[in-house]
């Protein structure tokens, strides 16, 4: 059986002024999952995100990532990230967003069929020369989320990734990163108050107050 990709054991993330974002974390993340993560505005979904795909690192408790490598190795061969906002670079075309990834490790030969598959996968192919500024906010999100999986990492994470975008769209949208991911072992988490989304998750973790309160179906920690 392969290792677990992430394990959290009791992370806490304290910021300024004695914030607490995180409050003793536990959980794990398998090849395969399909992870919702929910709850309120301000109960630590983007904090837990955050450090699990290794853009900041816990006050308490540690994280391993014992199925993705070493850390300085995560991104962006392992992790796949989606943020909540703007995250496209202003001075690249749509494709080029997308590529990124691929230029970074190096796959120059991989970037353009791959770029164009997963924009006309999104129904994006029109938009591969538009830069940023003539996107909406839901393009973007689009391309966001087709550049995170550019590379066939084994763990995507995103947060809010329907929040811009309408019920039609939406569902479109995740049809198309579902079937994307159909035949593999990458895991996906995503963080949402879409309860459509969520509700076509395997696995639903619910935040409260920086704890997580619940799972289902429940998974112990190692």
């Amino acid at each position: 059986m392969s290792d677990p990709l992430v394990i959290c054991r009791g992370i806490g993330r304290n910021f300024q002024r004695g914030v607490a974002a995180l409050r003793d974390v536990h959980c794990r993340i398998s090849a395969g999952a399909r992870i919702a993560l929910v709850g309120r505005s301000g109960s630590g979904k983007t904090t837990l995100l955050h450090i699990v795909g290794g853009l900041d690192r816990p006050t308490a408790g540690s994280i391993e990532w014992p199925g993705l490598g070493p850390f300085d190795e995560l991104r962006p061969r392992q992790i796949g990230l989606v943020f909540q906002s703007p995250s496209l670079f202003p001075a690249l075309t749509a494709a080029q967003n997308v590529a990124l990834p691929l230029v970074l490790a190096g796959e120059h030969m991989a970037a353009g069929a791959n770029t164009r598959a997963l924009l006309d996968s999104f129904g994006l192919g029109e938009l591969a020369d538009k830069l940023p500024e003539e996107l909406s906010g839901g393009q973007s999100q689009r391309i966001a989320m087709a550049r995170a999986l550019v590379m066939r990492p084994k763990l995507v994470l995103a947060d809010e990734p329907t929040g811009q975008l309408d019920s039609v769209t939406a569902q479109f949208f995740f049809d198309t990163v579902l079937e994307q991911l159909e035949g593999t072992d990458t895991a996906l988490v995503v963080a949402t108050h879409d309860e459509a989304v969520a509700a076509r998750m395997a696995t639903r973790w619910t935040m409260d107050h920086g704890r997580l309160v619940s799972e289902w179906p429940r998974h112990e920690a190692a």
